[in-house]
């Protein structure tokens, strides 16, 4: 078993690869490995189907399997191999550096090979390759080098969803077709999206266009700006932020403040109650911050209203299930700010035009997908576009 210090930092000798059981794809043909490299040139990623031999380069592979080198020829070149065949050579892209570790991300999705530097995945890409006969078999992710020695640290594997897709412009995406024979699937689609509710997007990368990185760990936990900003305030102005940065601020007390966001209940320790309190004023969820303050004053009052070593439970005013209800019901989200957003198109991610009329509104993807079923189930179709255009519409007053 690695121990956490090779977990954290690993050297790879020449013509060797690194292969660690974890650093594994959730789903097969599709994820990320995101980490920091040192080396003169040559730091090669392998993707393969099972976990491969050390000495990768000395024992042909006849599995298949893809390989991405940066900085090849003598840190000079982009290489992409496909089965040990070369598919990519370009000069001047993704190179190393050998006198500092620097951060690259590398992501796999149905055959779509991306690269990108920089600390935070799926951000400044440098550049994309799609297999014309894409492996959606590939799954574990194999550290390597070429004559010279890597080191690696901050190895990590993500899972890749459909909003990364964003950054995935120049694919061509098939338009969405429907059952001929609809009925049945319209009646499953209905059922189904009657248990649908903003909760199946908390901490879900579907649609998130921002994320906290949180603790001395970094972790990486995605939200929605529309969302959170309809619950209080955690953007500035016209803020075209990204990613929130929360160091000293533990995963178990932002997990707790966006539950309460997202589902409208949590759960925390008395211990935690404090900090989670402290992070609601911060970003002005003023229900939670309530709520915590007048838990807080009861434990003080009796300690005995609480069950030592048992979770403090917040809920927000006759919270309940989304469906059938109008929307923010049940949750602390602010309807009127929610309107102002739409009416303002702030945060938004999709332009809604309808022929005829142009342009109709600007609106946001995960509200969209909230409240419409064509929207929830066609959105793979639709997500790596900003703009949405409609044939035609009977009332366009409505939309």
């Amino acid at each position: 078993m690695v121990d956490e210090k090779e977990k954290k930092f690993l050297t790879v000798a020449p013509f060797q690869c690194a292969w660690r059981k974890d650093l594994k794809f959730r789903e097969a043909g599709r994820g990320c490995v995101a980490f920091d490299a040192f080396a003169h040139n040559d730091v090669t990623v392998v993707f393969r189907e099972n976990v491969g031999s050390k000495h990768y380069h000395y024992k042909r592979d006849n599995s298949p399997h893809y390989t991405v080198i940066l900085g090849s020829h003598r840190n000079r070149r982009l290489k992409i191999e496909v089965d040990g065949n070369t598919v990519v050579d370009e000069e001047g892209i993704a190179l190393c550096c050998s006198s500092m570790f620097q951060s690259y991300w590398i992501s796999v999705y149905d055959g779509l090979i991306s690269v990108g530097k920089g600390r935070y995945p799926f951000q400044n890409l440098v550049f994309q390759w799609l297999d014309s006969n894409p492996n959606c078999s590939v799954q574990y992710v194999g550290l390597s080098s070429w004559d010279k020695h890597v080191g690696y640290r901050n190895v990590n594997v993500l899972p890749l969803q459909q909003n990364h897709m964003l950054m995935w412009k120049q694919v061509d995406s098939g338009d969405y077709e429907g059952k001929e024979d609809g009925g049945e699937g319209l009646e499953e689609d209905k059922m189904e999206f009657e248990r649908w509710g903003l909760e199946n997007f908390l901490e879900s990368w579907e649609l998130a266009d921002v994320f906290f990185i949180v603790g001395p760990e970094e972790r990486p936990v995605p939200a929605h700006k529309v969302i959170l900003q309809a619950s209080g305030n955690f953007f500035a102005k016209s803020s075209n932020e990204h990613v929130m940065h929360l160091p000293n601020v533990p995963y178990a007390i932002l997990h707790a403040l966006l539950e309460y966001i997202y589902a409208g209940r949590t759960q925390i320790s008395e211990s935690q109650l404090r900090s989670l309190w402290d992070l609601s004023k911060q970003f002005e969820v003023m229900p939670l911050v309530k709520q915590c303050e007048e838990t807080i004053e009861r434990f003080k009052l009796n300690k005995k209203l609480f069950d030592s070593g048992k979770n403090v439970e917040l809920s927000y005013p006759n919270s309940r299930p989304l469906c059938c209800t109008i929307f923010p019901s049940g949750l602390p989200v602010n309807a009127q700010m929610l309107k102002q957003l739409r009416l303002t198109g702030e945060y938004s991610d999709v332009d809604i035009h309808i022929e005829g009329y142009g342009l109709v509104a600007k609106s946001h993807k995960v509200i969209l997908s909230l409240w419409s079923a064509p929207f929830a189930k066609a959105s793979a179709a639709w997500l790596p576009f900003s703009t949405l255009h409609i044939a035609t519409c009977p009332d366009v007053g409505n939309v």
